[in-house]
């Protein structure tokens, strides 16, 4: 366990003080009922909640020095949201090689947990939740600068376009003169760590189905899919 610390932290470019809190991060809830005798670790949720909040808050930052003067209050949030969502979180997740070093439980692990983007996704924050309480805002800053400074370069060319539930009310209005539907189908999680599932209908007929952790998010994410359904010419959930 020490080595995946060891090498995480050098990945990272962060040395803990208390190597602890990154072992946390990176210990997925399926991992505890299954942790060796004498592990007294909690898993990563509470510091996962805690690294979504300094995320928010780094890329708030990040997207005002860049745009601040440019762009409006709603399209920054709009950027926001593109560049937090769990995709985007899961893919830098990736090439910092966090689903090697997750503590996973076996089911997980046999079901392609580390390439999972809502655990990548989890534990990314967790581990700059982790760098957060042991050493403070700057160097959590430091580390999301530089993970999405190309991201933020981005996000106004690709963020703007990425209202998915718009382009798919024109699309179906112009097919069949009818707006979408979106309804929540479930809900799983702790209240802070929700992963919701959200189907969106049209006249009725389920078109495509999509998860987030928000209702936001999951409604743009079966609206992005309904949409590539559409234009395929397919409209099977």
């Amino acid at each position: 366990m020490l080595e995946r610390v060891a090498s995480l932290e050098e990945k990272l470019g962060y040395r803990f003080r208390d190597p602890a809190l990154l072992l946390t991060a990176l210990i997925h809830r399926s991992y505890q009922g299954e942790r060796p005798e004498g592990l007294a670790y909690r898993d990563n949720e509470i510091l996962e909640f805690l690294g979504d909040a300094v995320l928010d808050l780094a890329i708030s930052q990040m997207l005002v020095i860049r745009y601040g003067d440019s762009y409006r209050e709603g399209d920054l949030s709009r950027m926001r949201a593109y560049l937090v969502n769990e995709e985007r979180l899961s893919r830098v997740a990736s090439q910092l090689g966090l689903g090697e070093s997750l503590l996973l439980g076996r089911g997980e692990e046999l079901t392609g947990g580390r390439q999972k983007p809502s655990i990548l996704a989890g534990a990314l924050e967790a581990v700059i939740g982790a760098i957060f309480l042991d050493g403070g805002y700057e160097p959590a800053y430091s580390l999301i600068k530089r993970l999405f400074s190309r991201l933020v370069g981005q996000a106004a060319r690709l963020g703007l376009r990425a209202d998915y539930k718009s382009l798919l009310q024109e699309l179906t209005q112009a097919l069949e003169k009818a707006a979408p539907s979106y309804e929540v189908e479930a809900s799983q999680g702790p209240d802070h760590a929700k992963v919701f599932t959200v189907v969106v209908k049209l006249k009725g007929r389920p078109l495509a189905r999509g998860r987030g952790r928000s209702k936001k998010e999951a409604e743009q994410e079966a609206a992005k899919k309904a949409l590539r359904l559409l234009k395929e010419g397919s409209s099977a959930p």
